[in-house]
Order: C-alpha cells, then sequence, then structure tokens
C-alpha cells in the first residue's frame, strides 16, 4: 500500500494530467479549429478570384461587345440576360462595396488581391502548424507524466 506521501503525489500528477488534457481540447484543439476555419475561408475567397480572373480573360479573348448569360436572383433562380458593353465589370471590394474596373484594371486587383490571400493563407497555415506542435509537446508530456506512474518506485535506504 502506497504511503500517503507518494499517494497525494500519484494524485497530483493525476490532477496535472487532467489540466493538460483539459487545455488541450479546451483551448489547443479549439484555437485550431478556429485557424483552420479561417483558412478555408480564404481559400474559398481565393477561388472565387481566381474564378473571376478566368472569366475576364476569356472576355478579352473573345472580344465580344454583347455578352448572353444567365444570372443567378437568388436561390438558384436563373434568369437570361444580355451584357451590352463587356469592356468594364464591377468588382467586389469587400463590405458590400463594389467598383466598376476596365478588365486590366480588374485583374490588377485581382492578383494584388489574390497575393493578399495567399499571404494570409500562408501565415494562418503557420499558426496552425504551431498550435499542432504545441498539441504535440503536450502529449508527450502527458505521456511522460502517465509513464512515471506505472514505474515501479525505488526504495530511498
Amino acid at each position: 500500500m502506497a504511503t500517503p506521501p507518494k499517494r497525494r503525489a500519484v494524485e497530483a500528477i493525476g490532477e496535472k494530467v487532467l489540466r493538460y488534457e483539459a487545455f488541450i481540447s479546451d483551448v489547443l484543439q479549439r484555437d485550431l479549429r478556429k485557424v483552420l476555419d479561417h483558412r478555408d475561408k480564404v481559400y474559398e475567397q481565393l477561388a472565387k478570384y481566381l474564378q473571376l480572373r478566368n472569366v475576364i480573360e476569356r472576355l478579352q479573348e473573345a472580344k465580344h461587345s454583347e455578352l448572353y448569360m444567365q444570372v443567378d436572383l437568388g436561390c438558384n433562380f436563373f434568369v437570361d440576360t444580355v451584357v451590352s458593353d463587356t469592356s468594364r465589370i464591377y468588382v467586389a471590394l469587400g463590405y458590400g462595396f463594389f467598383l466598376e474596373l476596365t478588365l486590366a484594371e480588374a485583374l490588377k486587383f485581382i492578383d494584388r488581391k489574390s497575393s493578399l490571400l495567399t499571404e494570409l493563407s500562408n501565415s494562418l497555415t503557420k499558426d496552425s502548424m504551431n498550435i499542432k506542435a504545441h498539441i504535440h509537446m503536450l502529449l508527450e508530456g502527458l505521456r511522460e507524466l502517465q509513464g512515471l506512474q506505472n514505474f515501479p518506485e525505488t526504495s530511498h535506504h
């Protein structure tokens, strides 16, 4: 039977293990989820800008003054429309603001915005890697703490 000081040491280690596990699940994994969700949203924005770039490049190649297309009015309700002047385009800047640009200006804007979004996604990826490293480090520490409990006790003379 363990002596009271040894029992308290084992209980203290158990409490530390529980605190570390709670920190991992309540803080680090939550932070990791937030960072990865934010990065996914950035990837979605980047994909939309790249899709817009492809559309603009096709418009420049076609060199048509009119464009027949379908526009989504919402809830997947599409109507046919004619765009009479394809030399200019409205680009969403964010926060509900739109700017009318020439196709060349729009491409420059898209390149700059894509570059910024790529930098942001790279930063978020680094952040997620740091959080994963912290989780891994704490899990290794927990294994060591729990492993110490399983070692046979040596008697001190």
